[in-house]
């Protein structure tokens, strides 16, 4: 019968693991010579260079390739997405509601918007966006004419929004219940509304549930116009100043001070109707006034 193997001690295993490490019979260093230790790591040097190298190729032919002011594919949305402020978003819905009684409930409004408009300052507009813009008219810059080889944009004056600027008037309608929200359109490289036809887009808001509860609604600037001269847009890097332009609405809520309201983008190259992009071409929001 065979005899079970002889347990060895932690002496022994501490032994037997330092003539692993050195062998001085063989002259082997972890069960290779000197000399096979140096083809071997001579091999893995050589391997690892050529596939740094090949890296390194293959991002400086993709770098060489690739436009850093017009991405190569852009057919993810083909119209743009359409955003409110205040920007009040939950998982479900939009609700901007605030209670007209309790301060901190609509300076918490007023507070965003104001945050929002800094970047559209009358003097900041002034200082970085000098160029006198032709209204009414596409912008096409074929040419890098800008300093620091940029391209010009157009200024947005936060005095274009009127009475819902927040100049005259910080708490932007929310002390009371006549709120302003602010209607950005997302911008998209080249996109020209109207597909250059020379009509300009504009923001067209409808009640749909609630009409009783809304006197009205003005927009600012008239007509609630996006100008054609902010189209098109070239991209962050080409235009490092370029704003949005805004549409602001000042909504005059009444009797029960609730509505569900949709605001739309209008031009015939934009779509509102894709179930999959909710704020494609549209935005809904609930606006709600307590007392």
């Amino acid at each position: 019968m065979a005899t079970l193997k002889e347990k060895r001690t932690c002496g022994q295993r501490c032994q037997d693991f330092g003539h692993f490490v050195w062998n001085s019979d063989d002259g082997t260093f972890m069960g290779r010579t000197p000399e096979k230790w140096v083809y071997i790591s001579s091999y893995y040097v050589a391997f690892y260079v050529v596939m740094t190298g090949l890296f390194s190729l293959s991002i400086y032919v993709l770098m060489y390739t690739v436009d850093p002011y017009y991405p190569v594919y852009q057919d993810r949305l083909k119209s743009p997405g359409v955003m409110v402020w205040p920007d009040m978003y939950n998982d479900e819905v939009l609700e901007i509601t605030y209670n007209m009684s309790d301060k901190h409930s609509w300076m918490k409004m007023s507070s965003c918007l104001q945050h929002f408009l800094e970047p559209y300052n009358d003097t900041k507009q002034a200082n970085f966006n000098y160029y006198n813009c032709t209204s009414g008219k596409y912008f096409f810059q074929p040419k890098f004419d800008a300093p620091k080889h940029t391209k010009w944009a157009c200024p947005f004056y936060q005095s274009t929004l009127g009475n819902c600027s927040g100049i005259e008037d910080p708490t932007f309608g929310y002390m009371t219940a006549q709120p302003c929200v602010i209607i950005k359109m997302n911008r998209i490289i080249n996109f020209l509304p109207n597909n250059g036809t020379g009509m300009a887009p504009y923001v067209n808001c409808t009640v749909l549930e609630g009409q009783e509860n809304v006197r009205g609604h003005v927009y600012y600037p008239e007509n609630g116009t996006m100008d054609l001269s902010y189209f098109p847009y070239y991209g962050k890097l080409a235009q490092p100043t370029y704003v949005n332009p805004l549409v602001a609405v000042k909504f005059d809520l009444i009797n029960q001070r609730h509505a569900k309201i949709q605001c739309r983008v209008m031009a015939n190259n934009i779509a509102y109707q894709n179930i999959y992009e909710p704020y494609e071409g549209k935005v809904d929001f609930h606006l709600t006034a307590l007392s």
